[in-house]
């Protein structure tokens, strides 16, 4: 959706943006469909902070989005597009014929009053439908892809985002990732057809540091303005260099531009190409 630019009426107003959420059709979340969930600020259950810069940020209620599509071979209608505090694409309402409704993630050019379904067998090429991957022809763009069958959606779910079917061969697809990275899917795995809803996303600009804060965003400190005893790049008198062949972590790990997959995951059978190689 467009981006609404500011006039630059404050040091906080200039060069920021905000989305138009002029698709959004229904402004409160249906209330059966919702529950509340503790924020913890990054830390677990020992108190101990496993994530930095967690914290504050607004109050959100979770909604429960069914990535697996929804019930399976019944046609549903799209009640709703509604927004999502939190994720980036939208989510779209779907009721059944039964009166059951359920969340699922929106895709791009989806309307009110469309007809999807979730099927295990041939349906329509139209963004929504969702299919076993080896039903949907190649070249088309996916999102919401499974990869164990049965487990629902767990990759390509951010705003925007689309994976293109390169092929099908041996019970597997190939697909192309957004990062570049070729791998292969079980071709029993589902997919939804077409890229998430909201493309606009990236382009908005948080234009002041509260806007992080209201996300839940805590302020991050450079390494070389703490201490020695705080951050391997910390202490100097005044503007040092971090005095290291490579950057590091706080806790001394090699840091930017490092691999840090492992290198013995049972699924790097699966991928042909990573996504550092992506411009070759």
């Amino acid at each position: 959706m467009p981006v609404i630019i500011h006039k630059p009426t404050t040091p906080g107003r200039r060069k920021s943006s905000v989305d138009s959420f002029a698709d959004i059709t229904k402004t409160k979340p249906e209330k059966s469909l919702t529950i509340r969930l503790k924020n913890t600020a990054g830390r677990n259950s020992q108190g101990k902070i496993t994530v930095r810069h967690r914290g504050g940020g607004s109050k959100r209620i979770y909604r429960l989005v069914d990535f697996s599509g929804g019930p399976l071979n019944i046609e549903g209608k799209v009640a709703a597009i509604e927004y999502d505090p939190n994720r980036s694409g939208r989510i779209a309402l779907i009721s059944y014929p039964n009166g059951k409704k359920t969340y699922i993630l929106a895709a791009d050019g989806m309307t009110v009053g469309q007809s999807i379904i979730h099927a295990d067998a041939k349906a329509d090429i139209k963004p929504g439908n969702r299919m076993p991957l080896h039903l949907i022809p190649t070249g088309l763009q996916v999102h919401n892809i499974e990869l164990t069958p049965g487990k629902g959606g767990e990759i390509v779910r951010s705003a925007g985002l689309s994976a293109t079917i390169m092929s099908h061969e041996a019970g597997k697809t190939q697909l192309k990732m957004p990062s570049g990275e070729m791998r292969m899917v079980y071709d029993t795995c589902k997919a939804s057809i077409g890229q998430v809803s909201n493309p606009d996303h990236r382009n908005v600009r948080w234009g002041k540091a509260g806007r992080k804060r209201y996300k839940g965003w805590r302020p991050t400190v450079r390494g070389k303005a703490m201490n020695p005893v705080d951050h391997p790049h910390g202490g100097g008198e005044g503007n040092q260099p971090i005095g290291l062949k490579h950057p590091k972590t706080p806790w001394g790990k090699p840091a930017l531009g490092v691999p840090t997959r492992r290198s013995h995951r049972r699924s790097n059978r699966f991928i042909l190409r990573s996504r550092k190689n992506r411009n070759r």
